[in-house]
């Protein structure tokens, strides 16, 4: 029950969906005639190569346990969110969740997932395994764990190098009104400055905060929200304005996913791509801008300035990853915790980041990647991330984050940003952010 009130107290006011088949059964490392199910995000830039994996994952697991594995794949945050909450409601469902990591504070609040003791961690390999940094979102403290590090995904700008050098332009610049100023001059020619992926799921709160916390907005304090504050209204005035009013980003990009963005980058249609891991250089590597690319940790300086303000934080990027969480109703808990062990071995994990170019938690694994000159800006990025807040409201506040940018997407189709609409906007994610923070007080 402790598991229901928590959950309700966060998501209580989306609908609920049916209830799903307990996927599970059996239980011990003897996994003969035995099914886990796992539940991950659907990866829109590698569909193909995601369905493979999931068929070597099974052959292999099965080759080693006996068991068989599934998988069921989420779209959206919105999706993710649902499906935590219709499994922990009706206390079947999934064994294993592959969540983003700030999703990660919610699976905790909720009480439904297991939380990791000494026997856990040494079943999936032990604590040392991964890269101190990855474990700083598996719980709000080390006692308190249930996330173990499945990828880790510092964000970077892409920049083409061939069109920066023939604008006489050095590097990437260290501040967004740079950035813009710059995107400006390489605009032009059927080329844009900037390819930047709007109608994303998943992208377009980052940007907004990122700029916020550069400019001495944390979003969250000491339980409220500041959704509603001047650096965040010029956060998204930035945003927003870079194809609306700059005009250095292409207008069909308002409905661009992630994938589209990479691909018009990789195509040279665009100067910077910003908001990327190293899961585009699989793309940018096989395309037209392949030799002709480098990345560079984004700007770090808020925008309307010219240095930190006082307060700001030099956020490049969130601390970004997946960890897996097993949950709690599973009858089959040890062959769950085999799973993650193999999943996050270093052979696993090296092959993973062929793949899809995420980077392993694994610092077996890791280390080996060191000497790539290519992935130097991700390790800069990696140490200058920052965590978003670990509260059980995240999620929610997120997801208000992210609303505002979709509910202005017609208007930006339409090559406008209304500054009414957009108070308006953010007085509604600033009631539902601090909303979702009373619940879990």
């Amino acid at each position: 029950m402790r598991a229901k009130r928590g959950l309700l107290a966060l998501v209580g006011a989306m609908l609920l969906v049916p209830a799903l088949p307990a996927c599970g059964s059996g239980a011990g490392a003897d996994g003969a005639g035995k099914t886990l199910t796992v539940l991950i995000g659907a990866n829109s830039i590698y569909p193909e190569q995601q369905r493979q994996w999931f068929s070597d994952v099974s052959a292999r697991f099965k080759k080693q346990t006996g068991a068989t594995v599934t998988f069921e794949t989420f779209a959206s945050p919105n999706d993710e969110l649902t499906r935590i909450q219709t499994s922990v409601l009706a206390g079947r469902g999934p064994d294993i969740y592959a969540l983003g990591t700030t999703f990660t504070p919610t699976a905790y609040a909720t009480g439904a997932f297991v939380q990791l003791d000494d026997s856990d961690w040494n079943s999936v390999g032990g604590r040392d395994r991964f890269l101190p940094a990855t474990l700083g979102i598996s719980g709000p403290d080390r006692s308190h764990e249930v996330g173990v590090p499945f990828t880790t995904r510092p964000f970077v700008m892409a920049y083409n190098t061939e069109l920066l050098a023939a604008a006489g332009i050095d590097k990437p610049a260290d501040s967004w009104d740079g950035l813009r100023d710059q995107a400006k001059k390489l605009t032009g020619g059927g080329t844009y400055g900037l390819a930047v992926a709007y109608g994303d799921s998943y992208d377009p709160w980052k940007f907004i905060w990122a700029m916020s916390l550069q400019a001495g907005n944390r979003l969250v304090e000491a339980g409220r929200a500041h959704l509603d504050d001047a650096t965040t209204l010029k956060a998204y005035r930035t945003y927003l304005g870079w194809l609306a009013t700059d005009h250095v980003v292409d207008p069909a990009a308002a409905g661009w996913k992630n994938a589209q963005a990479i691909a018009a980058f990789g195509a040279g249609k665009a100067a910077f791509l910003p908001m990327v891991s190293a899961t585009s250089k699989v793309t940018l590597d096989r395309s037209a801008v392949a030799g002709k690319y480098a990345y560079a940790v984004m700007p770090t300086i808020a925008p309307g300035t010219a240095t930190p303000p006082a307060g700001g934080m030099g956020a490049t990027s969130i601390l970004s990853g997946d960890n897996l969480v097993v949950a709690r109703y599973t009858p089959a808990k040890d062959l769950a915790l085999a799973l993650i062990r193999m999943l996050t071995s270093a052979e696993s994990q090296d092959l993973y980041y062929r793949t899809f170019g995420e980077l392993p938690t694994n610092a077996q694994a890791a280390q080996a990647l060191r000497g790539d000159p290519a992935l130097a800006a991700m390790v800069d990025s990696s140490a200058k991330s920052v965590a978003t807040p670990f509260t059980g409201a995240w999620s929610q506040i997120q997801l208000a984050l992210v609303n505002v940018v979709v509910q202005s997407v017609p208007q930006l189709a339409a090559g406008k940003v209304d500054d009414g609409a957009l108070r308006s906007l953010l007085g509604q994610a600033q009631s539902s952010a601090q909303a979702a923070l009373d619940k879990v007080k």
